[in-house]
């Protein structure tokens, strides 16, 4: 308690953690899907008369658009702060979502669902992860990339019983705008508590780190400053002519891509055998992708980032390949939807951990927004493409046997590849 008191990086890390509460919308999309296709199937006038096989895309084009978002988004929090650039990302998520709540248009909620909300998600989501990384040591990077960025996949805990009452009681257009109105309120308060850390700002962790690892005195912040080696910065432009970089990026491709493909359409999955019960596999979905951020923060601390993403890839398609008996076998017990889902949750929020602590450990502070931002690109492109192709897949074999076998084959080969990646030369 007395370092939350002492830490200012604290309260930047609880309100980037508040904001990802919100945003984290995206990931109940399944819920809405399925109320889509119920109005499809039942036709009539004022209904979603929608093409079966395009239900998914509003969610396909909003990872795609929050991934290039946050190359501009990360661009503007490196240059005006987080405060406003978190300010933005609310107006665009209350007014994408406003726009969705006014029509069933198949047009009105690619651009309403997938271009503004995805837009706003994008730069809500790049100002809350860099300010609070920049408050705390190297030592503390996975752990506090983990903490706020838990918050985007806890969101469906309260989001998706929430939609589901909602929808059941007002209806889906009306819902939409509740979520429009409240989402607006709550990330434009919480955007004030966000600000980087003054130039000269040392944290006082690393003093206290020094003095237990080499056993000495205790330093001042000005002497400690003199004695840490200085980090390598690069820039966007440097960055993307390196290998080190496109390997993170296929790599990130393959581990969301996968996770993105199953979240997309986890309801649908269970409503066979949980009925309008489905939400709960969504919220307790939700439960294994926010743990897998904070565990996967500390286990990389701990063990090193390389070792982390291997083992945390590997077991994500071990699951995929043990979800092809689940959706395979007919009639599946609900436990076991929960337990696949819970599990493939877990280890794609392993990710949004990883990565942000790569791009920092790799590349500096000082351009961490905008090189984020391009290696998140990668998040966005394997949502679309895995989600796209999953769809193809479903609608010619009526199955998700194939897709499953697909991503877990991905995601064996990208466990071997982040086991033997090295440090980018200018580290070793």
């Amino acid at each position: 308690m007395s370092e939350i008191l002492k830490n200012p990086g604290w309260k930047v890390t609880i309100a980037g953690t508040g904001i990802n509460l919100a945003l984290g919308v995206l990931y109940t999309w399944s819920i809405f899907q399925s109320k889509i296709v119920e109005s499809i199937e039942a036709g009539g006038a004022g209904g979603f008369n929608w093409d079966r096989a395009s239900v998914g895309d509003p969610y396909a084009v909003c990872c795609l658009v929050f991934a290039f978002t946050m190359i501009l988004a990360g661009k503007c929090q490196d240059m005006i702060g987080p405060k406003i650039t978190a300010l933005i990302g609310g107006v665009l998520v209350g007014a994408g979502l406003l726009v969705i709540s006014q029509s069933t248009s198949y047009t009105a909620w690619v651009l309403g669902f997938g271009v503004l909300t995805g837009a706003g998600i994008g730069f809500g989501y790049a100002s809350a992860t860099p300010p609070a990384l920049k408050w705390f040591p190297g030592g503390q990077t996975g752990m506090i990339a983990g903490l706020v960025v838990a918050g985007f996949g806890l969101a469906p805990v309260y989001i998706a019983p929430l939609a589901s009452y909602l929808v059941g009681l007002w209806g889906l257009q009306s819902t939409m705008m509740f979520f429009a109105c409240a989402f607006f309120v709550a990330v434009s308060l919480l955007s004030r508590f966000l600000k980087n850390p003054p130039k000269s700002y040392v944290p006082i962790l690393t003093v206290q780190e020094r003095v237990t690892k080499y056993s000495e005195p205790k330093a001042s912040l000005a002497d400690e400053a003199l004695i840490m080696p200085e980090t390598t910065e690069m820039t966007a432009s440097a960055i993307i002519k390196t290998a080190s970089f496109w390997k993170l990026w296929l790599l990130y491709f393959v581990g969301a891509g996968a996770g993105l493909m199953v979240i997309g359409n986890v309801a649908g999955l269970a409503k066979q055998s949980m009925g309008e019960a489905a939400f709960i596999v969504v919220a307790i979905m939700a439960v294994g992708n926010a743990s897998g951020r904070i565990i996967a923060g500390v286990v990389s601390d701990a063990m090193g980032r390389n070792v982390a993403l291997a083992i945390f890839l590997a077991l994500q398609a071990l699951n995929m390949f043990l979800a092809i008996f689940v959706v395979s076998s007919e009639g599946a017990m609900a436990f076991f939807i929960v337990l696949s889902a819970t599990f493939i949750g877990f280890n794609y929020g392993t990710n949004l951990a990883l990565f942000p602590a790569f791009c920092k450990s790799w590349w500096g502070l000082k351009s961490l927004g905008l090189n984020y931002g391009l290696l998140f690109t990668s998040w966005g492109m394997g949502g679309f493409v895995m989600t796209r192709l999953s769809g193809m897949i479903v609608a010619t074999t009526g199955s998700f046997v194939w897709s499953f076998a697909i991503a877990g084959t991905l995601l064996a080969i990208a466990a071997f590849i982040a086991l033997r990646m090295k440090e980018p030369a200018h580290l070793r």
